[in-house]
């Protein structure tokens, strides 16, 4: 499964063929590691299509900027090479993008295999008659596109997070609210409450942090925005800022993007937006996942922010997002 290409006709097929694919390392690999940071995604392609349209739709898509952050990031730090140039280090790359174009394909299709040269990796290979038809198959399938690559990314930070984690915060969740979670070594334990557990990583120059919260279910106007806004103030209080009497809340120069997903069959509640510290100078960008733990009849709420005034931010938030992935509650519940 691992070497063979997938023909897609739909790129929605590629994040479902995806489900089925090792992207992580394993103890009997034997290929090299790949190469490249996270985020970083190569795209092999001609120069007259890298400066016509379909380079113009590539970077439309894929370097288009990240949401809710302090200043603009793309999604994917793009670096492009001719095909012949895709050798070496080159080709193995933990992200590739292929383009093929060629009178002789009958139609605009994808295909994706992993770990074909180095461990972890993804190729996406994207192939068309014509460079206008590729240009209309990119723009029509570009959520999938973009889903697909960060999924495999995704996937291999839960990987991580599930071998190499701190088992002291596992067990402080555990015990406060019957949750299984696998956060990353390097971040410590900051506060520990009966319903309220806040853990942070310290860099020398930024911070990514995480704070857990419970309280009783009262009825499906808890899930409001306005309600989950309201609740998380009310927690995010309990995080001090630098000053004295200063403490973390929610910034309202720009409200917070709400949506509702389901994951594993669990529905969750999505807040994205800014935080900053009443009583002092400092913010950053914060998102929430908050659902109901039907067993005890109570919400829960994973909210990570990260701080990082000098360097980029974007990691720093998808290495918190990354955090729902290892929650696990108990096998004989789900949310409704």
């Amino acid at each position: 499964m691992m070497k063979r290409m997938f023909r897609i006709v739909a790129a929605i097929s590629i994040v479902a063929a995806m489900g089925g694919c090792k992207a992580v390392n394993t103890l009997t690999d034997t290929k090299k590691s790949s190469q490249g940071k996270p985020y970083e995604l190569i795209i092999a392609c001609s120069q007259q299509e890298w400066t016509g349209p379909v380079g113009d739709s590539l970077r439309a898509v894929l370097a288009a900027p990240v949401p809710y952050l302090n200043q603009t990031e793309p999604l994917f730090d793009l670096l492009r090479v001719q095909e012949r140039g895709l050798t070496g280090l080159v080709a193995e790359h933990r992200n590739i993008l292929k383009i093929e174009v060629d009178p002789s394909i009958e139609k605009a299709a994808a295909g994706v295999e992993y770990d074909v040269t180095a461990r972890p990796q993804i190729i996406v290979t994207m192939m068309a008659p014509s460079d206008s038809a590729l240009t209309r198959y990119i723009s029509e399938n570009r959520k999938s596109i973009v889903e697909v690559l960060e999924q495999a990314e995704r996937d291999r930070s839960i990987q991580t997070n599930s071998e190499f984690y701190n088992t002291g915060i596992d067990a402080a969740v555990r015990k406060t609210f019957g949750v299984g979670m696998k956060v990353p070594k390097g971040y410590t334990l900051a506060k520990q409450e009966a319903d309220f557990i806040w853990a942070r990583y310290e860099y020398p120059t930024a911070s990514q942090g995480f704070f857990v919260y419970s309280y009783p279910y009262e009825g499906p106007e808890a899930l409001k925005p306005e309600a989950l806004i309201a609740a998380r103030n009310r927690f995010a209080a309990r995080i001090p800022g630098p000053s004295d009497g200063s403490y973390m809340t929610t910034s309202d120069a720009f409200p917070p993007a709400f949506r509702m997903f389901r994951l594993e069959g669990r529905l969750w509640c999505e807040l994205r937006g800014f935080w900053d510290v009443a009583g002092d100078f400092m913010g950053g960008p914060f998102v929430s996942y908050t659902t109901v733990d039907t067993k005890t009849n109570r919400v829960f709420t994973l909210d990570g922010y990260v701080y990082s005034p000098k360097l980029h931010k974007r990691n720093f938030v998808r290495g918190v997002e990354h955090l729902l992935y290892t929650v696990h509650f108990p096998d004989s519940e789900k949310a409704e």
